[in-house]
């Protein structure tokens, strides 16, 4: 089995061009299936759709999301399609197996005047924290990056002043993004910071630090985050680093931008993901119209997206 899951993952890393941190969640998703197969007496390697079918179940009555079970579900698809298409089995046991159903999950959104409240609090911090959170959440919210390709940004990727951002997505795919006059003077005032910090010490990220990776770490970031959003009064329920993401796109979209071109700057694959902005939109809509309108419970229906 350790043998297969090393060909799959190696498999993922080469031809489809999956990141490290992608590989890292199949390999705990598959470590943890064997793990449950081996308490059933079996190896995953010889596992059947009933003994697939039970992991799912087991999934489920754990209480995992639906979204995490989805995922869960559709890394044992490639990973058994994988063996089967190496002809290390007969057979492929998640032919049959039931996708969990899902519901539309809208995605957490700051408004634009909590992302300025945001901001503000980033800015009255003393620095040098100030300058390097203000930095990152100026870039956040001016990009829409992810915030695993906001901290890995090379220090090369601004040392020239540009008007446009070169960043590295998933699969390694790059795409460019412009840079606003805020977030570039924000980021001007960064290098003046990091010089000073760094003195002659080199370091190739825009945000280095003494960890294991060089560079800010995503939960060291949204440590920060929290702080500082608090400082602005903002529910820490509501926020996490992928929020300002969601709040570049939903921002964008209220003030007539193309989807297409959201979904370029975003880095999505399929424009479907994008369209998810669309609904957070249309929410309010919604809302407004099942507190206020005397019809509310037939008209909000007719209103309601359909999953």
């Amino acid at each position: 089995m350790s043998r297969q899951i090393e060909a799959f993952l190696e498999m993922m890393s080469v031809e489809r061009g999956a990141s490290a941190n992608t590989l890292d969640a199949y390999r705990r998703d598959l470590e943890d299936l064997a793990g449950f197969l081996a308490r059933r007496g079996t190896d995953a390697a010889k596992a059947g759709g009933a003994d697939l079918s039970a992991y799912m179940r087991a999934l489920a009555d754990a209480g995992l999301a639906t979204r995490t079970q989805a995922r869960r579900l559709s890394c044992l698809r490639q990973f058994y399609g994988f063996v089967y298409a190496e002809g290390w089995r007969p057979d492929d046991p998640t032919s049959r197996l039931d996708s969990p159903r899902l519901g539309r999950v809208l995605p957490k959104v700051l408004g634009e005047t909590e992302v300025d409240a945001l901001l503000a609090a980033a800015r009255d911090l003393p620095p040098p924290q100030g300058v390097m959170m203000t930095a990152l959440l100026e870039l956040l919210y001016a990009t829409g990056m992810r915030v695993s390709e906001l901290v890995g940004l090379p220090f090369a990727a601004v040392a020239r002043d540009p008007e446009m951002l070169v960043v590295r997505g998933k699969g390694d795919k790059e795409r460019l993004v412009p840079l606003s006059q805020p977030a570039r003077r924000a980021v001007k005032d960064w290098l003046a910071a990091r010089a000073e910090l760094l003195g002659k010490k080199p370091s190739r990220w825009l945000f280095p630090s003494y960890g294991k990776s060089g560079h800010l770490t995503r939960s060291a970031f949204a440590k920060h985050l929290i702080k500082v959003g608090m400082t602005a009064h903002i529910d820490p329920r509501r926020l996490s680093p992928h929020v300002l993401r969601h709040a570049f796109a939903t921002h964008l979209l209220a003030h007539g931008a193309d989807l297409r071109v959201v979904q370029e700057l975003l880095g999505h694959a399929d424009i479907a993901t994008t369209e998810i902005y669309t609904h957070v939109l249309d929410e309010p809509k919604t809302r407004l119209v099942q507190q206020h309108h005397p019809l509310a419970g037939s008209l909000a229906r007719l209103m309601k997206p359909k999953a």
